[in-house]
């Protein structure tokens, strides 16, 4: 077996041929394109990372509206609830002022009506007594027939 040169320096510079044609117009373009498809792919990347950290801010914002509210409504209940009872223990005592007061009213109305009533009745056995006592020294009557006309006068007093 014999070793040519010329074989091999000609394979060698066909390889070179090749590897120079190949590198200026196939693998030129080949990692042009790799090259703009990876920094597509890494700006991608950059907006989905910068995307998802928004999500996150915004979502954190969100659960502190959403608590802040609900502290708040829960504030409004609660307000409400002590507006309500004071409210209503406020209708309460003036309600039971105002049955109190009432109740001093018609004492005293009864305490006058009472007074008024014993005043006429005063009155009237003033009037009785008087007539009583003129009948019976008119009469001169003994002791039954005084219990008779005494009967007969409260009997009188009594229908009046």
């Amino acid at each position: 077996m014999d070793f040519v040169w010329e074989s091999t320096v000609f394979a060698i510079a066909a390889f070179l041929i090749l590897y120079w044609l190949l590198n200026k117009y196939a693998f030129g373009p080949l990692f042009s394109i790799m090259e703009q498809r990876r920094q597509l792919i890494q700006q991608q990347m950059n907006t989905a990372e910068t995307s998802r950290k928004a999500a996150e801010t915004s979502m954190e914002e969100q659960k502190a509206a959403l608590e802040q509210a609900r502290k708040e409504a829960y504030a409004i209940i609660e307000q409400a609830r002590t507006t309500s009872t004071k409210q209503a223990e406020e209708i309460v005592q003036s309600a039971k002022n105002e049955a109190g007061r009432l109740k001093g009213d018609a004492l005293k109305d009864i305490e006058s009506e009472k007074n008024k009533a014993i005043a006429a009745l005063r009155s009237e056995v003033g009037g009785i007594s008087v007539q009583i006592a003129s009948k019976i020294i008119e009469k001169q009557v003994d002791e039954k027939s005084q219990e008779q006309l005494v009967d007969q006068y409260l009997k009188e007093v009594g229908s009046k």
